[in-house]
């Protein structure tokens, strides 16, 4: 069932007892329920006690820019009834799954079962700030701080490891608009390093010009980031990919932790795609 504007207010409070494994879901919901996210379709196996809840894109809107689909269960058994349904998964349209690694399982059986190639875009750890006086002071002196701008995307998308696409265009422009994002700025007003929010609420995209590395903007970034998030009573979080050791040990020293035995991956389902399922 699709969730109401009500429900999904419900929703959101039951997820944050399941955290931080709901971590993602929960902040797209905390996002969404403010009015700072775009056409999806919240649906559940069952209310008000549900075990799978997912987000999904509303294919039927033209125009649209969170693309992923994000799926958080505390069920297997449900979880794999759910997703074999066609009205809770289309798996005749391309989509991206967001989802906690102990869930692909049961994902990739059903895809196969359904002839849908796959491919595995990216594990991470989920890193959390808990406590956001457990940041570091910084020194920021000197700097000009803002946000960033549409003016901007060019930049942030020739940067971007999945963008130089159109798709990709769509969604920065979004997080850029809607979401809080903060950047260094040189004398000529151009960004050299920035960080935005993503639809999850999750912080990402953080980037410096080779050229502006090791003058310490990642950390000032992060930090001016995360206590505007804090105050706007959203959490705070993001996504490092298993083997970036440097981005690890970054957020370690700003204070965020995560759970070891806990990764959050991302796939493609492209029924389109004639390759060999993986």
């Amino acid at each position: 069932m699709e969730l109401t504007e009500d429900q999904l207010k419900t929703a959101e409070c039951e997820l944050k007892r399941h955290l931080p494994r709901s971590q993602q879901v929960y902040g797209f919901l905390v996002l969404r329920n403010r009015g700072k996210a775009n056409p999806v379709k919240v649906c559940v196996d069952k209310w008000p006690n549900f075990s799978v809840i997912i987000c999904k894109p509303d294919f039927e809107k033209e125009t649209y820019f969170f693309k992923d689909t994000l799926l958080f269960a505390t069920d297997e058994a449900v979880l794999e009834e759910a997703i074999k349904t066609p009205s809770v998964i289309d798996w005749e349209q391309y989509f991206c799954l967001g989802t906690s690694l102990s869930h692909m399982a049961k994902v990739k059986a059903v895809a196969s079962e359904k002839n849908v190639p796959f491919s595995q875009l990216a594990v991470c750890h989920m890193m959390i700030l808990q406590d956001v006086t457990k940041l570091p002071s910084v020194d920021s002196s000197g700097l000009s701080l803002n946000s960033l701008d549409e003016s901007h995307l060019g930049l942030i998308n020739q940067t971007w490891k999945f963008g130089k696409n159109q798709w990709s265009t769509g969604m920065i422009r979004n997080m850029i608009v809607n979401f809080p994002s903060c950047c260094v700025l040189d004398a000529d007003g151009k960004p050299v390093s920035w960080i935005l929010t993503y639809a999850s609420c999750a912080v990402g995209m953080l980037h410096t010009l080779p050229e502006h590395r090791r003058k310490g903007y990642a950390k000032v970034l992060i930090s001016s980031v995360a206590k505007k998030l804090y105050a706007e009573g959203y959490p705070v979080f993001c996504f490092i990919e298993e083997g970036n050791l440097a981005s690890y040990q970054l957020f370690k020293s700003m204070g965020f932790t995560e759970d070891p035995s806990h990764r959050e991956t991302w796939w493609e389902f492209n029924h389109l795609n004639t390759s060999t399922v993986s």
